[in-house]
């Protein structure tokens, strides 16, 4: 074999390395020592994307419940500053807290008389408020307006009905329990 022979040989081998080295590229390299391939670094990318979103979304949970907390400690520290009357339905002798749907209700007026506890709620109705008709066995009837499940709710329904004619200045909140 002559020097001219030996030159194209080493050349058509080193044409083919690079051929085979541009078609195969450096993953073959990479899998041959032994390292992650670009499919293993791309799955590794999308599983710390992923672990990063769940953390995320566990820090974003623990910031809304740290927020109501400390919403629910405020309104707490509001509602005991304004010693508005707050009671329960264990709180009143012979309520009838049966058919009561909601938690919370604000009571603007309790009466002997059935049909003057009627009267209220229809003017609080007139006035664009909800009302419930809480009877108790000892034979006096409230009127409960705005009857919701939150306290805070309850305690801005509050605000809103100390303001209008057909409520007292006694007006409470009682609670379903």
């Amino acid at each position: 074999m002559n020097e001219s022979s030996a030159g194209r040989i080493i050349l058509a081998l080193s044409c083919i390395a690079a051929t085979a080295a541009l078609l195969c590229g450096c993953d073959s390299f990479r899998r041959l020592a032994g390292r992650p391939t670009s499919e293993d670094i791309a799955a590794k990318k999308v599983m710390i994307e992923q672990e990063r979103a769940a953390h995320q979304a566990r820090l974003d949970s623990l910031r809304r419940v740290e927020k109501a907390l400390a919403d629910s400690l405020a309104l707490l520290d509001e509602i005991k500053a304004s010693k508005t009357m707050i009671l329960t339905t264990a709180d009143i002798k012979g309520a009838a807290a049966a058919g009561l749907q909601y938690r919370y209700y604000v009571v603007v007026g309790t009466f002997g008389d059935r049909q003057n506890a009627q009267g209220l709620a229809a003017k609080a109705e007139a006035a664009g408020y909800s009302s419930q008709l809480i009877p108790y066995r000892n034979a006096f009837t409230s009127v409960g307006v705005g009857g919701t499940n939150s306290l805070a709710e309850a305690w801005a329904t509050l605000g809103k009905v100390k303001g209008e004619k057909f409520c007292p200045v006694d007006v409470w909140v009682l609670v379903n329990e």
